[in-house]
């Protein structure tokens, strides 16, 4: 009885009359959305290995040719540029240094076919891009202008030879 008479006390104790006040809680913030990434700007090929973004060919009137005559295709794990890229390039280092993308910032993406490691691709990839970027300094574009970076081949597409060919390449667009 005892116990049952304790129990009641305890209970009487801890009841109360009054109403018990609470903080509301604020709702945790939203979480912002996803960054957006800029949809990828539509290229074409330049020359054997260089691909640009269609506003740096109207701004610079620089020449689209086909897919087949022009697709990208550096040799397997090649990085040197031909001649048909230089005089690419030498129309794209005019148009950035005196003409009418004086002044803009180049984004240069090198990339790889799926073949090799991914270490190795993106590292190839890599030199592909500062292949093209070294050349562009050469011919008088600022190396602040110049943002040189890899895919390697995180996009590739391609299933046997000449689809590997077009994803060895490098992507030139204005920054």
């Amino acid at each position: 009885m005892s116990r049952c008479f304790a129990l009641v006390v305890l209970l009487a104790a801890c009841h109360h009359d009054k109403a018990v006040q609470t903080t509301p809680v604020a709702a945790p913030p939203a979480e912002p959305p996803p960054a957006q990434q800029q949809p990828a700007q539509p290229s074409q090929p330049v020359s054997t290995n260089i691909q640009a973004g269609t506003d740096l060919i109207a701004l610079c009137k620089l020449h689209a040719t086909s897919e087949q005559q022009a697709a990208p295709k550096f040799a397997y794990n090649e990085f040197d540029l031909t001649a048909q890229d230089r005089d690419v390039l030498q129309q794209i280092a005019a148009c950035v240094t005196k003409g009418p993308a004086r002044g803009r910032k180049l984004q240069l993406t090198g990339r790889a076919d799926p073949r090799g490691t991914e270490e190795y691709n993106m590292s190839l990839g890599d030199h592909r891009a500062h292949s093209v970027g070294s050349y562009l300094q050469r011919l008088g574009v600022n190396a602040g202008a110049v943002n040189a970076s890899t895919r390697g081949a995180l996009d590739a597409t391609g299933t046997d030879e000449s689809g590997w060919q077009m994803d060895r390449r490098v992507d030139v667009e204005l920054d």
